[in-house]
């Protein structure tokens, strides 16, 4: 009868560990679409699309844009909070700020939490609505 060493099960034991975060990696696609925000009278067009590693944290984003009132002074996430409701700051989108802008921002425990509920949202500031113009809430897809 096989008996596996000690050696050989700790080798076993070893390559399971490793390959376990592996086995639990999602990532996740995000969306959503800008519609006017608050008292803004503008009529914001355009959306964020991304995706969402819930191992690493990384989220990639692409913002689209168009019909402001003038250029995106700040971008941010927000949450927690649902459609029509207002929250601070999650994550700062660095600028420049054009249309078409992208990059990867690293997530905390309260950003992913309320972005895999479907509690956050990107918020474009302009000069003449600095509380922000265009609003997306976010939706998290598979």
């Amino acid at each position: 009868m096989f008996m596996p060493s000690r050696a050989s099960l700790a080798g076993a034991a070893a390559l399971l560990l490793a390959a376990a975060p592996l086995a639990h990696a999602k990532t996740v696609s995000i969306s959503g679409q800008f519609a006017a925000e608050g008292s803004a009278t503008s009529q914001p067009t355009g959306h964020v699309t991304g995706s969402f590693d819930t191992v690493t944290r990384k989220l990639t984003y692409k913002i689209t844009y168009h019909g402001l009132s003038g250029p995106v002074k700040a971008a941010h996430f927000h949450g927690p909070a649902a459609p029509g409701q207002t929250a601070g700051v999650l994550l700062p989108i660095p600028g420049p700020y054009h249309t078409g802008m992208h990059g990867t921002l690293t997530a905390n425990d309260a950003t992913t939490k309320a972005l895999l509920a479907g509690q956050t949202y990107v918020n474009l500031h302009t000069a003449k609505y600095p509380m922000g113009e265009a609003r997306a809430q976010i939706s998290v897809g598979q």
